[in-house]
This record gives structure tokens, C-alpha cells and sequence, in this order.
């Protein structure tokens, strides 16, 4: 519906176009690709559908079944015929190949439980996997494929330069249609999903369904800057709302996993809160017997405001600089302890695997 022009709204208007003019020009958006079509030809063959055989006991599918129809006719019948039984189920998943050697990254719950992993290229060859290692706390993967020749291959790009509005894209395999690729942009980021303490996602509004789990999101170079994790929806599908792990995560784990199968990280030994006052910052709550904290001396009510001369932002961020530093180095903790700041030298342990915090 058209609008009177009133002497304010030209004014207005006036201003709005003295802004633009004044405007350095580089801070003007960078435009959409004419065509994905030189990109995606350029990563595509990198990236690979994942097909995993799991043994299922009958138990287990019985406890798929609603409880309101065990005591039925129907649920009688199927503890008859799956009760004592197993039974192989086939998932798929995505990956992406890091060296023409074979070695491939996914995410750690597409193969966790599998029996066998099939891994199939994108000229349709078909080869079996082998675990490297896998990380539960950041759910990264490596696996291993056996090729007579060199696999192409993609690298990793800078997820810390990433920032909101840069466009990205998604590739996998999404509901068994492998070779598939979305486009999009970084729509948020640092995401906490709650799924753990190194929780920092790239919140995406690619579309990303089921199967796309493990896939590589590309920046506009062709580098890995994260890998396709979640999603939210209400309905199963894509609602624009999908979280990729970052570059910056992944790829240490990937390097530790290939040099050791596993990773370890660093270990205090204490109980986190944030303060109640900005900035946030990480409060001890507790300390464990026997730890590295206490063998420190560290107390509770101590707050840890740097570590190793960089400032630390809140219990997540120490969290995830402890954790960076090997079992059994040495780091160095500012603290401040009523109205005093200490530096007070510390020895790390290992994190105990399954640690929520």
C-alpha cells in the first residue's frame, strides 16, 4: 500500500542516504555467490555417507514400545517373536575425508555403537571402516578406510574468524540421500546445548535434517569450519535451526585421537559456580579429596579470575583451559581470595571420563 511522503519522512529519508554515503566501504555486506555449483564441485568428493550395523537385542526393542500397549494383545505377541531374539538395524550418518590415506571425522554418535561401519564415496565405491578413536565429551570420531588410491581430501579453516551472517555450507547425507548439499548463513554463535561442559556451537540456518550428522560445514574457501551435530525441531526435519561443532574444537581432538587413540585433558578436582556480580567470573564451590585443587590449595570461595596470564571468563572458560592443558603439566591460577590476588601454581590431573563438569 503506497504512503504520503511528509516533509519529516524526507527529512528522514535525507539522513537515512547521509548515512549510507558516510559509510566506509567495508562495511558493506559481501554479496551471495552467484553459484554454489565452483564450490560444491570442489569439496563434494570429500564428503562421504556413513552406514552403520548395530545388533539390537529384543530387550532393547522392547523398550521402544509405548507402555500403554505392553499389556495388550500386540505388545504379547511381540515379546513372543522379539523377546529372546537380536536383530541387526542399519543407520547412516555423514563424513568428511581430512587425508587422501582414508582417514575420515564424524560425529562420535553416529558409530558409536556399530558393529560394522560401511563408508561410500561419492563415485558410489563402497568401503569398510575402522575405528581410530572417538571422544564422547565433544562427540568427534576418526575412522579409517582402506583405498588402492589417494581419496580426495578437505582442510580445515579458522572457525575463530567465523562471525554471524557469514555464509556457509552444509553437506551430507541427509535421510539416506547422500551428496547432498544446503547453503546458509552462521546465525548465531557459542551455543550451549547443555550436551556438555566443552559445549560451544555454530547455531546455522542451513537446512539440516537426520543423516546429516558428522557432515562438514564449508566456509566460501572450501575449509571445514565445523561439523554438522543437531538439530532443533519439533517434528523430526529441518525448521532452519542446526548446530555444527566448531573447527577450533574439532581439530585437536581429531589430532589426539590419530596420535592416541584417546584424549586426555587436564583436571582440577573442584566444583564450579559463576559469580553472582559481573563480570562473570569462576568461583570454587567445593574441593575434592585427594585432588589437584587441594594439593594446591585452593579453597572454596576462591575466585579464579586468570589463568597463565590470560583473564578467564566465567566457570565454562576455565573448564575448557584446564582441560587444554596435558595431565600432569603445570598451569598457573590467579586468584582472588578475600580482596587478595594470589598467583597459586598448579599441577593437572587427568579428567575422569563421563565428567559433567
Amino acid at each position: 500500500m503506497p504512503c504520503s511522503r511528509t516533509p519529516g519522512a524526507l527529512l528522514v529519508f535525507a539522513l537515512l542516504l547521509a548515512a549510507c554515503a558516510a559509510s566506509p566501504p567495508d562495511a558493506v555486506a559481501r554479496s551471495a555467490p552467484e553459484s554454489f555449483s565452483p564450490l560444491v564441485k570442489r569439496v563434494l568428493p570429500a564428503v562421504v555417507n556413513i552406514a552403520v550395523l548395530e545388533t539390537v537385542s529384543g530387550k532393547d526393542l522392547l523398550s521402544e514400545v509405548p507402555p500403554e500397549l505392553r499389556d495388550t494383545p500386540l505388545g504379547r505377541e511381540f515379546r513372543r517373536r522379539f523377546g529372546d531374539k537380536h536383530t541387526e538395524t542399519t543407520d547412516a550418518g555423514s563424513g568428511f575425508i581430512i587425508d587422501p590415506s582414508g582417514v575420515i571425522v564424524t560425529n562420535r554418535h553416529v558409530i558409536e555403537h556399530a558393529t560394522q561401519i560401511r563408508v561410500a564415496l561419492s563415485d558410489g565405491t563402497e568401503l569398510t571402516a575402522r575405528v581410530i578413536g572417538s571422544d564422547e565429551s565433544t562427540d568427534v570420531a576418526v575412522i579409517q578406510v582402506t583405498s588402492p588410491h589417494p581419496l580426495p581430501a578437505v582442510g580445515w579453516g579458522d572457525s575463530r574468524v567465523v562471525e554471524v551472517g557469514d555464509w556457509i555450507l552444509a553437506a551430507g547425507n541427509p535421510f539416506g540421500l547422500g551428496g547432498s548439499v544446503t547453503a546458509g548463513i552462521v546465525s548465531a554463535m557459542g551455543r550451549d546445548l547443555g550436551a556438555g561442559p566443552f559445549d560451544n556451537f555454530l547455531q546455522l540456518d542451513a537446512p539440516i535434517n537426520p543423516g546429516n550428522s558428522g557432515g562438514p560445514t564449508f566456509n566460501m574457501d572450501g575449509q571445514v569450519v565445523g561439523m554438522t551435530t543437531a538439530i532443533v525441531s519439533p517434528s523430526g526435519g529441518s525448521v532452519g535451526i542446526g548446530f555444527a561443532i566448531p573447527s577450533e574444537i574439532i581439530r585437536p581432538v581429531v589430532a589426539e585421537l590419530r596420535a592416541k587413540g584417546h584424549v586426555d585433558r587436564g583436571w582440577l578436582g573442584v566444583a564450579l559456580r559463576d559469580s553472582d556480580d559481573p563480570p562473570s567470573r569462576a568461583v570454587i564451590a567445593t574441593v575434592e579429596s585427594n585432588s589437584p585443587a587441594l594439593r594446591a590449595g585452593l579453597r572454596p570461595g576462591d575466585e579464579v579470575v586468570g589463568v597463565n596470564g590470560e583473564a578467564i571468563d566465567g566457570s565454562r572458560a576455565l573448564i575448557r583451559a584446564v582441560a587444554a592443558v596435558p595431565p600432569g603439566q603445570g598451569m598457573r591460577l590467579r586468584v582472588r581470595r578475600q580482596a587478595r590476588e594470589l598467583d597459586i601454581p598448579v599441577t593437572v590431573g587427568r579428567r575422569p571420563d563421563n565428567l559433567t563438569e
